[in-house]
């Protein structure tokens, strides 16, 4: 263990990091329970009890003045205590999307009997991968961010990465060597895919230029956000420049060594192939010393670790390890260069994605270029499922933190690995002396899956593998309680889904589903998918029918949970899940009486009624609450315009195609689809009824995807323009209750067992 406490005191005992203090806590109190916020104390101490015992530590008692006190030896040590007593004694939580339900903690407080203690088994919990910034947080005010930000600070969260608003650094340094606004505004991409243009897979926009105002913008909130995650006990992870540069710095830089980059994705040359400063010019370490200096000024010295990825999904240039070993150095150097204490984090996935090309001796090579293992720190990105820590000695002894990805795209199939993700990093804990945290890396943060995430980051905190039917049991208590005894139906629906919905222990589909409605339709190729955009449902579809009529019925048990946010939140969900599952049934019966000889028309026609009706189904439920609405994801997008009309229409093009196209002519199509209403009524629906009409015009021996692909594709390039989403309605729609009698009065059998 001498590896991770030494990186620890390097880290949190950084030079010139300023001192902690509890204000930030204080004020999130504030902000979160305002009624009870001086009901608690708060206090920073040096230890608590046997300082070998774990990493932050905190204990949580009663005083004789009837005050809750949290003692921590960190600020995260401090909230985690503090959410440690709220979910355990008050029963209340703080939730993405349907936000803090801490306001609803009883007016006077529980006492402690005996005080509570906790302690880290890792010194870092980690949170975000690259791309969550652009397919959950592309377009999040603010107020969003001040919302994710407590719900991480009180889930122990310390270690964050801090990629908004990094454009900003980026225009100033291409600027310095001459390059002009146009050559870098053609260079960067829209706000749904700075993602990828920060990784280097992509360059530009397929529909007009990112305004200078939105990189003036974001960073402005950044510089919010940095401020905010230093108050609440975190250490950011700031960006670096990786050498991804507009093809104009030939002209700037005419001895520059610039090599062009792979295509990725079948995108256009004009969109990728960018083109790639190597780390071994020195070049790279004057824009590296520039890039680091520019954010230094603006968050001031709040971290020294920074990420930087260069070869995700891009294959190198050369595959020689001494190249690759210069690579690695040239890198670590020019962030020392421009921090003496800087730390170099990366993602692993480059040696799972490319696998081909990332040998076991290439790894190693790679690694051996940074000498001090200290000053790296690697994101096993996929833990749950394709781990490449065993493969790669632990990194070959760098330091490493163990991941959750579960999501890619924002899918939103409910789907978890609950023994992976309690049993794995135990076990990995105790048979690597590098793993130095765990952390979540999903692509998008996305819905009912929120008890996967929570309970891997409640894993930090345990030296043995969590019991998961307990663990359940108390998460469904806190979640739906408040004011209100939780009636057992929802104990029920949740030990039901635990064993089944959240059990999955195949690994060919290794992440959340997605729905088949949201993909192009075909005769074949949308069921039974594997890998990590799986269509295949791994538990019996009745079970969840079981768990539906549980959770359903318990609002009969109690009324008062129909005004319950939470509740309403997780039955559209569910029916949402149900509803996709009968689909597929569906779906099934209209191919096979479409290629049976002895169908009728009669028997088709009916069919596809079927299919067309049960996404009216769905888009009515799914109209009932707004963080299942369109119109919520393309608002946000707008408003960043601030009534400038151009750049509106730029940002709801950004939005709309991100979701479906992905691309300008759909080159990795609905990757990013999503369960909506107004998405479903206006682009999923009329795909199906292309689809249909095909079907019915087309005999079966005549079948042509390749025709039926581009009348589809007519469509969907339409829609991105169309701006259809204006006559949809905002809000709540229709009301819940109301619409599932009708729904089961209409589909009976899809709800009974």
């Amino acid at each position: 263990m001498w590896l991770t406490k030494a990186l620890c005191l390097t880290l949190l005992a950084g030079a010139g990091l300023a001192a902690p203090s509890t204000k930030g806590i204080y004020d999130l109190l504030q902000r979160r329970m305002p009624l009870h916020a001086s009901s608690f104390e708060l206090s920073l101490v040096d230890s608590i009890g046997n300082a070998s015992a774990g990493y932050d530590q905190y204990v949580v008692s009663s005083t004789s003045k009837g005050k809750i006190l949290v003692e921590g030896t960190t600020l995260s040590a401090l909230s985690s205590g503090l959410r440690r007593y709220l979910t355990d004694v008050a029963h209340v939580d703080i939730y993405w999307y349907i936000g803090s339900r801490l306001n609803v903690a009883p007016f006077y407080l529980p006492a402690l009997k005996a005080p509570i203690e906790g302690a880290s088994v890792v010194p870092w919990r980690y949170h975000f991968n690259t791309v969550t910034f652009s397919y959950t947080g592309a377009f999040w005010s603010f107020e969003d961010w001040e919302l994710q930000l407590d719900w991480m600070a009180l889930h122990g969260i310390n270690l964050p990465l801090a990629w908004v608003g990094a454009e900003k650094f980026i225009v100033e340094i291409f600027q310095e060597i001459g390059l002009t606004d146009v050559e870098i505004s053609t260079f960067l991409s829209g706000p749904s895919f700075q993602g990828w243009n920060r990784f280097g897979n992509i360059q530009g926009s397929w529909n007009g230029e990112l305004p200078l105002s939105w990189v003036d913008s974001q960073f402005a909130m950044n510089q919010q956000i940095v401020a905010r995650m230093v108050e609440l006990g975190m250490t950011p992870v700031l960006p670096s420049f990786t050498g991804f540069v507009p093809s104009a710095i030939s002209r700037v830089l005419p001895n520059a060594n610039v090599v062009i980059g792979s295509q990725w994705e079948g995108f256009p040359a004009e969109y990728t192939n960018d083109s790639f400063l190597e780390p071994t010019d020195p070049n790279f370490t004057m824009l590296q010393k520039s890039f680091v200096a520019k954010q230094q000024a603006a968050y001031g010295n709040v971290s020294h670790i920074y990420t930087l990825d260069q070869f995700n999904e891009n294959n190198p240039s050369s595959s020689d390890p001494d190249y690759l070993r210069n690579v690695s150095y040239s890198n670590w150097q020019s962030l020392k260069a421009a921090d003496p204490d800087a730390i170099w984090m990366m993602q692993g996935w480059l040696f799972f994605s490319n696998s081909a090309f990332w040998t076991d001796s290439l790894i190693e090579a790679w690694f051996d270029g940074v000498d001090v293992d200290s000053d790296m720190i690697v994101l096993d990105l996929f833990s749950e499922s394709q781990p490449q820590w065993q493969r790669t000695n632990s990194y070959y002894g760098k330091p490493w933190i163990w991941c959750q990805l579960h999501d890619y795209g924002g899918n939103m199939g409910l789907y978890g690995q609950i023994y992976n993700v309690t049993i794995n990093p135990i076990e990995a804990l105790a048979n690597s002396s590098s793993l130095v945290g765990f952390g979540l890396t999903m692509e998008g943060q996305e819905q009912e899956n929120q008890i996967m995430y929570d309970l891997l980051l409640d894993q930090a905190w345990s030296p043995t593998p969590i019991d998961t039917e307990l663990y359940f049991e108390n998460w469904v208590t806190t979640r739906y309680s408040g004011s209100i005894t939780v009636p057992k139906g929802l104990y029920s629906a949740w030990e039901v889904m635990r064993t089944t919905v959240y059990n999955n222990a195949n690994l060919a589909s290794s992440a959340v589903t997605k729905s088949i409605f949201g993909l192009e339709p075909s005769k074949s190729g949308l069921t039974n998918r594997t890998g990590h955009h799986p269509t295949t449902i791994n538990y019996d579809t009745n079970v969840l029918v079981q768990a539906w009529n549980s959770f359903y019925g318990a609002a009969a048990q109690n009324a008062f949970l129909w005004g319950n946010p939470v509740y309403h939140y997780d039955l559209v969900d569910i029916t949402r899940q149900v509803i996709a599952n009968e689909f597929i049934t569906l779906y099934v019966d209209l191919v096979d009486i479409y290629t049976s000889q002895t169908s009728s028309a009669s028997a088709l026609a009916s069919a596809g009624r079927n299919l067309l009706a049960l996404l009216d189904a769905l888009d009515l439920v799914l109209s009932t609450n707004e963080n299942f609405q369109l119109t919520s994801w393309i608002d946000r997008a707008v408003a960043w315009a601030e009534g400038n009309a151009t750049n509106a229409a730029f940002y709801e093009y950004n939005a709309r195609n991100q979701i479906t196209l992905w691309g300008p002519t759909g080159q990795i199509s609905d990757y990013a689809s999503k369960d909506w209403s107004g998405l479903v009524s206006t682009y999923y629906k009329p795909r199906w009824q292309i689809f249909i009409n095909y079907l019915q015009a087309t005999p079966a021996a005549s079948y042509n995807a390749t025709a039926l692909h581009a009348e589809l594709l007519e469509f969907e390039l339409k829609w991105q323009n169309e701006g259809t989403y204006m006559k949809l309605k905002r809000g709540a729609t229709a009301d819940l209750k109301t619409v599932l009698v009708q729904t089961q009065q209409e589909w009976p059998s899809m709800f009974s067992t």
